[in-house]
């Protein structure tokens, strides 16, 4: 198969319309049904239903769906990493969630510039999940994921740093004085319920919470008594008055990861990669 071929049966498959597949893609709509008509007879099996009105994927088009959209993927994180290895000025970029792991961040920047090849290090700030993306994609060459709330299948990845979780509430809350919550206890705050983040395929999940897209947005909410939440407790630093904190002992343990493609040959990668390694807590 054919890039080509892929990303036309991806703009099929996502609009489920070959008319609006082929404005998508900037061609005629003949060519375009053409070219999957090929693709299944070299296949040997069918990628979609069609009838006068809709167009449906099957079983095979739905494994070849996920399957393409990884194959693109990759060839595109190959192009960025490739011309990035060929600039005059090689750096790395190392991507991270704004506001997490900034303690960390600061003490690795600082170790890595001090190593005798350090390299440039672009540092990209990134909302929920994004930075996960990120290192997939090769728009960066390398991740501080949080476990369990980033998925690390499929990169390689070292722990860094494990931590509790806290629940934020509001300053005054009646529960502030307390030693610790349960999760039974945060879950059933109906008057603070926790937040819903963007799914990865757009939309948020279903629930009471309010939807929010940042911290900022989160804290604010917390603030004026409309949510609580559960962070990692080194969170409380950057945490203001209006905001109280509590040990949720139950909750689980969130752990700091440095990640990277498997397959990343990269000298300066690597180094930043030891340097993080060396900056662990000695258990």
């Amino acid at each position: 198969m054919e890039t080509r071929e892929l990303r036309y049966f991806v703009a099929v498959a996502e609009e489920l319309h070959f008319g609006r597949a082929a404005q998508r893609l900037t061609m005629a709509q003949p060519p375009l049904s053409r070219a999957i008509q090929q693709l299944e007879r070299r296949l040997g099996v069918v990628l979609l239903h069609r009838t006068a009105r809709s167009v449906a994927l099957t079983e095979a088009g739905a494994v070849l769906l996920r399957e393409a959209r990884a194959a693109l993927d990759a060839v595109e994180a190959a192009e960025r990493r490739t011309r990035r290895a060929a600039a005059e000025r090689p750096g790395v970029v190392l991507a991270t969630k704004a506001g997490a792991s900034s303690e960390l961040l600061s003490k690795l920047l600082d170790a890595y510039a001090a190593e005798p090849g350090a390299v440039a290090v672009e540092v990209m700030l990134c909302g929920p999940g994004e930075q996960e993306r990120l290192v997939r994609d090769g728009r960066a060459d390398v991740a501080l994921l949080l476990r369990p709330f980033d998925t690390t299948a499929g990169l390689d990845t070292e722990d860094l740093h494990t931590e509790r979780q806290v629940v934020v509430l509001p300053a005054g809350h009646p529960l502030a004085d307390r030693p610790h919550l349960s999760m039974a206890e945060v879950t059933t705050l109906t008057e603070l319920p926790l937040p819903r983040w963007p799914l990865r395929g757009g939309g948020y999940p279903d629930g009471p919470g309010p939807q929010v897209r940042d911290h900022t947005q989160l804290f604010q909410l917390i603030a004026l008594g409309r949510a609580c939440a559960l962070v990692p407790e080194s969170l409380r630093a950057h945490l203001r008055d209006d905001h109280t904190t509590v040990p949720v002992p139950d909750a689980p343990a969130v752990t700091t990861v440095i990640a990277w493609p498997p397959h990343s040959r990269s000298r300066p990668v690597a180094d930043l990669v030891r340097t993080a390694t060396r900056l662990r807590p000695a258990n």
